[in-house]
């Protein structure tokens, strides 16, 4: 059974950093591209950045420059470095597989919520 498991929100003053930890259950981890996903109050949810398993990025214009998606796939675990944190990134924050179907996908983990406000 895949199991992913997210971490590392919190509250953050407007500027600050965090980084956010997904952790995936099984060897399955190194040949899958994977995503982090947001979905704040009342607002569907959106695709922040994916990483192949090779390690190629790509990220939502809303957090270029600021959110570094990074791997480890000898850890099976992944990670969202997010800089110059800004209110409008208030979200619960998931990871899953790079998937085209996250908008309308249920399966989802608890997620980790990330709170930007002074």
């Amino acid at each position: 059974q895949v199991q992913l498991v997210e971490s590392g929100g919190g509250l953050v003053q407007p500027g600050g950093s965090l980084r956010l930890s997904c952790v995936a259950s099984g060897s399955w981890f190194s040949f899958y591209a994977m995503g982090w996903y947001r979905q704040a109050a009342g607002k569907q949810r959106e695709l922040v950045a994916t990483i192949t398993s090779g390690g190629s990025t790509r990220y939502a214009d809303s957090v270029k420059g600021r959110f570094t998606i990074s791997r480890d796939n000898a850890k099976n675990t992944m990670y969202l470095q997010m800089n110059s944190l800004k209110p409008e990134d208030t979200a619960v924050y998931y990871c899953n597989i790079d998937r085209s179907d996250y908008a309308s996908y249920n399966g989802w983990g608890r997620g980790t919520q990330v709170t930007v406000s002074s």
